[in-house]
Parts: structure tokens; sequence; C-alpha cells
């Protein structure tokens, strides 16, 4: 049914050869049993199930509008236990080490002390913020929650290829993608062996309200709101979703006051205690006192309330210099030198075009690179060399020569891909992972993640601005393996 492109070219996620694997073959039986006309129909209820619901996202500056559904493949991904054990592993290890690398930079700087971090890297850090130096952040976690973005390359190695500790956005995602799936395709639910993701908003309320002011009183209870820019946001249903769910307040920068190093939020029965913020802005907006003066999506003097200990802001101001990307090259020796362990998820080989000579081989080799910009998301300030004409080539030499130490470059690795079915046909599109880490005292993995496939046929993004979309990802309970029937026969267990 599916088997008709040559999945060699790259490591395939549902196939090998021409056969599924074992933890795709029930699924795969059961796609089979539906007909063209069937997959069109359910293609279609998905997608106005999302519109329904209002699952959207905003993509800036587009001429065809801004507001867009998210754009859903039926075809999951499939992880079987063992080998999720061991991402989940590796990205709890990952966050543990960014944490007490963001205590250290904003305290001793033992790291940078010993040598093993330049320190010109940390403190000419756009995303460094000296407001937060010697400042102790509640329970000792500047990480509430992480987004640790993997891929697999043409061996099927899982890399981290990025970390977001700022505002990781598309949790939401994950938990109506199951939505939609269990919906639309109830038969793929039949059988009970894949993880649930029921109950797993609560853990992170429950991590969410354990990071309570040093100066709050232990008998109270804790006040928490989520701070949004508003509706025009591009990830303003993210923000709704999560404070229907954990049960919080929605709020704009205007519903809020500083008053005596208090913040407060404005109610129509007077003033009412924040305790804390969980914010969906970036630092720089956070208050115009200390950051941007123009900024009308924060709150005058937040900082000063929060440096008094009297709000907790989450996830804490000062992380971008944590996740930015030329600090990414970085983290396994963060993980060696905080935690004494060896990384178990690898990251992909980095260039530092500072370095004069890395720059000058890799200025000689942009045809066979990535080229990102240190400070850019959402695959925008990119140049995937191999797909690039001469003139996009030409303007990156251009830009890395202008400002080598605001670009970094990476191979071409072959991401991993699996099969889609859009438009009436299946066809094999490029995916990636994010994985959430929810972190107090301890650390916490949502069982799955946002797999993210970039939909236009030979794409290398993901990112739904440019045209990536969302599936399902199922992780098994346990991995399949054979067993013998009351018959005697050996028979496949299901995987769903």
């Amino acid at each position: 049914m599916m088997n008709f492109y040559d999945s060699s070219l790259f490591f395939d996620e549902m196939f090998d050869g021409t056969q599924p694997k074992p933890h795709y073959r029930s699924f795969y039986r059961k796609l089979a049993m539906f007909s063209q006309e069937q997959l069109e129909e359910k293609y279609r209820q998905a997608q106005a199930s999302f519109l329904t619901q209002g699952i959207t996202f905003t993509v800036y500056g587009a001429q065809d509008g801004t507001e867009r559904t998210m754009p859903f493949d039926c075809v999951p991904i499939i992880i079987p236990h063992a080998q999720w054990a061991t991402i989940e592993a590796g990205v709890k290890q990952r966050v543990k080490a960014l944490n007490l690398f963001l205590q250290d930079i904003y305290g001793d700087q033992a790291i940078i002390r010993d040598g093993h971090i330049p320190r010109q890297l940390v403190e000419n850090n756009p995303y460094y913020a000296l407001t937060m130096k010697g400042l102790k952040v509640p329970i000792a976690n500047h990480i509430f929650l992480a987004g640790i973005d993997l891929i697999r390359d043409e061996h099927g190695d899982y890399h981290v290829l990025e970390d977001n500790l700022r505002n990781p956005s598309g949790i939401s995602y994950v938990f109506q993608n199951r939505h939609v799936m269990k919906e639309v395709y109830p038969e793929f639910f039949s059988k009970h062996t894949i993880r649930s993701l029921d109950k797993h908003i609560v853990y992170m309320q429950k991590a969410l309200l354990a990071h309570r002011p040093s100066s709050m009183p232990a008998e109270r209870e804790p006040k928490a709101v989520l701070l949004t820019a508003g509706m025009y946001n591009s990830a303003y249903y993210d923000h709704v979703f999560l404070a229907q769910h954990l049960n919080i307040q929605l709020v704009e920068g205007r519903d809020l006051v500083v008053k005596d190093l208090k913040v407060y939020m404005k109610t129509i029965y007077g003033l009412q205690q924040i305790d804390i913020i969980y914010r969906r802005i970036d630092d720089d907006f956070l208050d115009p006192a200390v950051f941007r003066e123009d900024s009308l999506l924060g709150v005058p003097s937040l900082m000063t309330a929060y440096q008094a200990g009297n709000v907790a802001i989450l996830n804490a101001v000062g992380n971008g210099v944590a996740d930015d990307k030329a600090m990414y090259a970085y983290v396994p020796e963060m993980i060696r030198y905080y935690l004494q362990e060896e990384p178990i998820l690898p990251n992909v080989k980095t260039y530092h075009l500072g370095d004069e000579r890395q720059r000058t081989w890799v200025l000689e080799h942009l045809q066979e690179l990535v080229i990102k910009n240190v400070g850019a998301s959402g695959g925008y300030d990119m140049l995937i060399g191999p797909h690039a004409s001469e003139e996009e080539i030409a303007l990156f030499k251009e830009k890395i020569v202008a400002q080598p130490l605001q670009y970094i470059a990476q191979p071409t690795i072959k991401l991993s891909r699996a099969p889609a079915f859009q438009q009436g046909r299946f066809y094999p599109c490029h995916v990636d992972l994010r994985v959430y880490v929810i972190k107090n005292d301890d650390c916490y993995v949502l069982p799955g993640g946002l797999s993210r496939v970039a939909l236009q046929e030979g794409s290398l993004i993901v990112n739904s601005s440019q045209g990536g979309g969302a599936k399902d990802t199922w992780i098994l309970k346990e991995d399949v393996q054979h067993a013998k029937s009351s018959s005697g026969r050996t028979v496949l267990d299901g995987t769903v």
C-alpha cells in the first residue's frame, strides 16, 4: 500500500525495505483496510476538527491571511518502549545539566573559571541577563518547561538538534493531536498498549505551583497566571489551552500591576496578589523599566518584585544564554562537568564561525552545510547548502564574513523520513521530534512529544510557519515481542 517509495535513501521510521517494521505492523494492517475514499474523508474530518476547535497558529507577514490551522497527518510516529527509555534518560540528563549551568553562570561561574567554557561566550551573549546575577530562583530551578528537539540520522541514531529553554511552544498540539486521532481514527486505539497522555497536565500543574516565591507564607496557596502577549501572538492557542487546562488565569501585561514590590492582578473585586507567572513573552518585553522601554506587553517594575523574592517567573529570566545555538556545542561538556557523566544523546557536529580556521573551511564548503543564525528560530535566516542557489550561498558568505559570531554551521544530516497522507496520496516526508521536559525538584518527560513533519515534499524544514505539520507520537508501553498463542503458533503482539 505505502511501500511504493525507495525507503533505502533515508532512515525510514515505518519501513524496512518494502516491509513495515515490527512495531508498525499492526498499524499498517489496520491502515490497509481503509479505502482511498475513506482515507480522504478522514483527512477532511481531521482538518475540520482542528478548525472547529480553533487550533491555529499565526504566520507573520503572510499575504493570504495570518491565521492557519495546524496541518495534521494521520500516520503516527511510533516509538518502541526501550528506545523511548533511552530518549527519556537522555533529555532528563541534558535538562539537569543545563539548569546547573544556569545556576552557575548567574552565581560563582565555576565552569568559566575552570576553563571549560570561554567567558566571552557567556558574558557577551545578548541573552545573558545581568539582572539575574546572584539571584536565587525558587527551588533553584531555572527551567520549568524545556523543549528538546531531536532528529534521527541515516543510521536511525538520535541526535539533539536544539534546546529550547525560554518559551518552548507546541505542547498543546501534543494533546490535541491525540484527541483528533482518537476522534477520527478510533480503530487504531482498540488495544491499549500506547502510553496515555491522560493526567499528565496534572503533573505540569503541580510542577508549576511548586515554584513558590521565597517570601511567600507557607500557609497560603500560591496563585499563578499565564502571561501572554495577546491574541495576535503566533502561539496564542497554546497559551489559551495551557491556561484552561492548568486552571490558571490568562492575563496580559495591562492586567497586572506592581505595588510595594508585589505583583497584583486587577479584578472586578479589587487587586489580587500573584505569586507565580508562567510567562509566554520574551525577556525583552517583560519589564519596560529594565528591558525594552517601548514594550507594551510587560509589567513595569516586575523585575523589582522578582528580585525581592515576591514573585516567581517561569521559565526564569536569562535562560536564553543556555539555549543559544553557539552555546549548544558546549552542552556535552556541561554534562561531563556538572554530572560527571557521558552524554546519552549526542549533539550534531557544530562549527563555530568565530574560529578563523573553522570559518575558512566552512566558507569553502557552504554548499554542503546547514548555516544557522544563533539568535533566530522557526527556520528563519538559515541556509541549507545542498538546496541553495548560488545567489543564496553568496549572500550567506557575505553575512558570515560580516558577523561570524552570529552564525554556526552543521553538516547536512539525512533526516529520517516517515510516510504522510496528504491531498489524497502517501509520500515520504522528513520528520523531527520535540520532547517536553517538565522540571521541579526532579524531571518528568511527557510520553511522546510533538512529531513535526516537513509536508512539502523534499523539504527539510518542519516548522509550521514554513509548510510543516504535525503527527501524533505513540510510545509503546512494552516492546513488540513474539508470544505463543493458545494453539502453539508464534504470533506477533499488536502495537495498538
